[in-house]
């Protein structure tokens, strides 16, 4: 009944939705020069490493004005059971960079870049962490991490050793932020299972064509790790002294934002059926995980879920920051609504639950793809089981993408109107979303588990916009913490944080997307920086503006 009473609501809701044409994509991946595919190394013994898939970022490391791509890839797993370590020698278990060589098209860079990596690949953080005005790469693995420190030069080097960062075992989620407010960007990386490929074994029925991906309900769940910038090229493993310690968990997507407005950035965590984690700042380098007193660890009824993805943003136009966590088909996505002081569930009210009953989600963008003035909702989809149709033919292994535009704090899916590319079906899993080819309309790679990337150019019609690029002071020259407003003379304002983190273990572009509407004018776009000082640009003009601390906005 539940799931009927779903279906029919969200008909309803895409039947109401007006003027839904407007938002449409096309699938430009043939044509843009990014040959990625992402090859988990699949194998009779259905390791579960090899459901999981990996991140993929957008970041502008040479420093041009464009956006590139990176995006992770798994490693050969053929050989571990004779003791033959993961290896990325084959070139296409390589990383890939892409450099954005301009009019829509992307070279392959990684091989000069030097940043193909080495072991089983997970997500991607991205930040400038030594100040150098580079934006540097961070990557999460099953086994050692990677740490790409930008050299300025179009080329990295591998630190992650020497910088301290470790991580020995499965890494998923990270990101990167400063969380006591030194200006020296420090790093969250969450971790997923107690799992290795000697404890691995299929599940399911005993028939070779029945094996079936192992639940995580039957592995332990682990430590997050929490890395302090020490300032020197170096971090500090500082999670028993932060208190996150304490709190184990089954960690995926990783969202960083000010939860409660006091000027101290908290982190999200994304479990795997396992409760959800809010880890709230109370300064002095402690954090209180306080997910259930503020009512978003677990689904309106009270259990938990299969948190895969996560984004962090204020989705109702009031100003702070909503969480959006998706999950597995006939668990929904879940919108906890902030209040200020708490989260409720939202996700029937909004339209979201009927929407994604019977989907299961990974990355996930909520962006203005329209520029009308409220964030749509892009979601990559798939259910994580590559057999799920022998048990429930309801649900299904590749799913199509979905689209979902947001109507005043209403959700109507608009997919199949959105572009063939919707049509199509993927086992999607990373998102990154940011403005690829400078037209003021937010664009989407998506990585697909075992398949080839896709890269979406947005075609919706055109409206005011503004992108806002904030130059802090150093160490944090990125002002990742940083909270934008832009207020209409009239009108109603818009808020967002500045960060990378989100979505499932991707990474999205530095600056700020508005859409404006049927704004006019702007009376004044205020910056509250990382350090606590605030900066108003009065009557500023549409398209992009830069901001630089304590100095002229141009």
């Amino acid at each position: 009944m539940r799931v009927t009473q779903g279906l029919a609501l969200g008909a309803a809701l895409v039947s109401q939705s007006p003027t839904a044409a407007e938002i449409r994509f096309l699938d430009v991946s043939a044509e843009s020069g990014v040959t990625f595919r992402h090859d988990p190394s699949k194998t009779p013994s259905k390791h579960l490493i090899e459901a999981m898939g990996s991140g993929v970022a957008m970041l502008d490391f040479d420093r041009d004005g464009h956006l590139d791509l990176y995006f992770v890839n798994g490693a050969a797993t053929e050989g571990v059971a004779r003791g033959v370590p993961l290896s990325k020698e084959d070139p296409r278990y390589w990383n890939r960079l892409y450099r954005n060589c301009g009019n829509g098209h992307f070279c392959d860079v990684t091989l000069e870049a030097g940043v193909a990596g080495s072991g089983y690949g997970m997500g991607v953080a991205t930040a400038d962490y030594d100040g150098d005005a580079d934006t540097d790469i961070f990557v999460s693995n099953f086994g050692p991490d990677l740490l790409f420190r930008n050299e300025g030069d179009g080329t990295f080097s591998e630190v992650a050793e020497s910088a301290g960062i470790l991580g020995p075992g499965w890494s998923s989620g990270a990101g990167f932020f400063d969380f006591n407010g030194d200006g020296h960007l420090d790093l969250i990386v969450a971790g997923y299972l107690a799992w290795d490929f000697e404890m691995s074994r299929p599940c399911g029925e005993s028939l070779p064509e029945r094996r079936s991906y192992c639940h995580p309900r039957l592995f332990r769940p682990v430590r997050h790790t929490l890395y302090q910038n020490l300032g020197n090229g170096r971090f500090q493993d500082v999670t028993v002294e932060s208190g996150i310690a304490e709190h184990l968990g089954k960690g995926l997507g990783v969202a960083i934002n000010d939860s409660n407005a006091d000027g101290l950035p908290d982190i999200f965590i994304a479990n795997d059926s396992f409760p959800q984690q809010l880890f709230v700042n109370a300064g002095g380098g402690h954090f209180r995980e306080s997910a259930l007193m503020a009512g978003v660890a677990y689904d309106r009824e009270g259990r938990d879920f299969a948190g895969m993805g996560v984004v962090w943003e204020d989705y109702d136009g009031d100003r702070v920051p909503d969480l959006l966590v998706n999950a597995l088909g006939r668990q929904g996505y879940w919108l906890f609504q902030n209040s200020g002081m708490e989260y409720r569930t939202a996700s029937g009210e909004s339209g979201l639950l009927a929407l994604s009953e019977l989907r299961s989600g990974w990355g996930m963008g909520l962006a203005d793809f329209d520029n009308d003035g409220w964030r749509d909702l892009l979601v990559g989809q798939g259910h994580v089981m590559d057999d799920i149709s022998l048990s429930d033919d309801a649900l299904a292994h590749e799913e199509p993408l979905m689209l979902a535009r947001n109507l005043h704090g209403q959700f109507f899916d608009v997919s199949v109107r959105a572009g063939p590319a919707f049509l199509e079906r993927w086992a999607a899993r990373g998102i990154a979303i940011g403005d690829v080819d400078g037209d003021g309309r937010v664009d989407a790679a998506i990585s697909v588990n075992d398949g080839p990337a896709v890269v979406l150019r947005n075609q919706s019609s055109e409206a005011a916009w503004l992108s806002v690029s904030l130059r802090g002071r150093a160490p944090n020259r990125d002002a990742i913490g940083a909270r934008v407003c832009v207020i209409p003379e009239n009108g109603r304002a818009q808020c967002a944080f500045r960060g990378t983190a989100g979505s499932y273990l991707s990474a999205s572009s530095v600056p700020l997307h508005f859409g404006l509407g049927a704004t006019s004018r702007l009376a004044k776009v205020a910056v509250d920086w990382p350090d606590g000082t605030r900066q108003e640009v009065p009557t500023p003009p549409f398209g992009r503006l830069s901001i630089r601390q304590d100095g002229p906005a141009e």
